[in-house]
């Protein structure tokens, strides 16, 4: 199979603009961050592209910001929502009055999770390993290889995946979108990208937010504290108030910096008082 290789004739999008799209992630997390992750880096890949699709800057400038918004997943298989998200913009470049935009913020928002627990297992769970213990028994028998082998291994599939993904994703993201048109189920496969980008949202809020009540009720073997009492009703209430109250403060367009702020001094004051527990 040739992957290095577009399968749609009429786009504007080339096998240059791919290759430079793979490449560009490698800086990816240069500009990590808590408040959005990898928004920046993800914008400044596509950025080319999106100046060859939008040659306006008012449209530009749109694309862009469009790019900037909350997103993280495993850094090596970044390049295959990025190719997707490429084919979208064209898309939308080619039909500007009529393409619903939140398709491709939904679109990767859904793929976000999925990709993060393949690439993770797949990167950081075995070839990280593989690749150490090759490293490190030729390098505990002083062989020179030891490091060399490391690298290599760790990073020619990680390069390679970075390369191919682009291509795979554009290719893919085409197809699906063409297909979406001609049966008209582009509305419902929005809707779907919708449900399942939610889903994620949610579990990732639940998963990386952990919000423990300190106080309890009774006292020694008999005492219960009110988290247990909470979580029986149901559970991670605590969390859901928090994200609940990130959402309303978000919506009244306050900083996220001094949203995290307000979360930090609630944190320390509260496993100060004891309020709160670790």
């Amino acid at each position: 199979m040739n992957f290095n290789k577009i399968k749609n004739p009429d786009s504007i999008i080339t096998k240059k603009d791919l290759r430079k799209l793979g490449f560009r992630t490698l800086p990816m997390e240069h500009a990590w961050n808590y408040e959005r992750m990898m928004h920046m880096g993800y914008a400044w890949a596509l950025m080319p592209i999106l100046k060859k699709l939008y040659p306006e800057d008012e449209n530009f400038k749109e694309a862009l910001t469009r790019h900037l918004e909350f997103y993280n997943t495993t850094p090596f298989i970044i390049s295959f929502p990025l190719g997707i998200s490429a084919a979208m913009e064209e898309e939308r470049a080619n039909n500007i009055d009529t393409f619903d935009t939140k398709s491709i913020s939904e679109v990767k928002t859904a793929l976000m999770g999925p990709l993060a627990g393949i690439g993770d297992s797949i990167f950081w769970g075995t070839l990280r390993i593989i690749a150490t213990g090759i490293g490190t028994s030729l390098a505990l028998q002083g062989n020179v290889l030891g490091p060399i082998l490391f690298l290599l291994t760790w990073n020619v599939p990680s390069l390679l995946c970075r390369y191919i993904l682009s291509f795979v994703g554009f290719n893919l993201g085409t197809e699906v979108i063409t297909q979406a048109n001609e049966h008209g189920i582009m509305e419902k496969l929005t809707k779907a990208a919708s449900i399942v980008g939610l889903a994620v949202a949610g579990s990732m809020t639940a998963e990386m937010v952990n919000v423990n009540i300190g106080f309890s009720l009774g006292s020694g073997e008999a005492a219960t504290t009110i988290q247990e009492i909470l979580d029986g009703i149901i559970p991670g209430i605590p969390t859901l108030l928090i994200f609940w109250l990130s959402w309303v403060l978000l919506k009244k367009k306050v900083n996220p910096l001094i949203i995290m702020l307000i979360m930090l001094a609630i944190g320390l004051i509260g496993a100060y008082t004891g309020i709160l527990a670790v």
